[in-house]
């Protein structure tokens, strides 16, 4: 078994659960990130550490898909393992943006 995150992770990227992976096998992609399940040990720290619940094991039905995914980007997305933290980070007028979003 190995742990897997899915679309909830989608927009969200928190990241406290690359704080507490012993092994650092998550990577980051620019929406989400995904687990490397060839180096993950299964200890499901990170598991309650995601508000989102994007990280499921991958025994869970349906996720074949996901853990398809996961492999292919956790082979060419950048590791990561340091959280990026933006709440209460300084001077971010730096990255604001004038670029509309989306919308409805």
């Amino acid at each position: 078994m190995t742990y897997i995150v899915n679309e909830s992770c989608i927009r969200c990227k928190i990241m406290d659960c690359v704080e507490v992976c012993p092994v650092d096998c998550f990577y980051e992609g620019e929406n989400m990130l995904v687990i490397h399940p060839d180096e993950c040990i299964d200890c499901g720290v990170c598991v309650p550490e995601c508000p989102v619940d994007a990280i499921k094991p991958d025994t869970d039905p349906g996720l074949e898909e996901w853990l398809s995914l996961n492999a292919k980007y956790a082979k060419i997305w950048p590791q990561i393992k340091i959280k990026k933290e933006w709440e209460g980070k300084p001077d971010k007028l730096q990255y604001f943006s004038p670029n509309p979003g989306v919308g409805d």
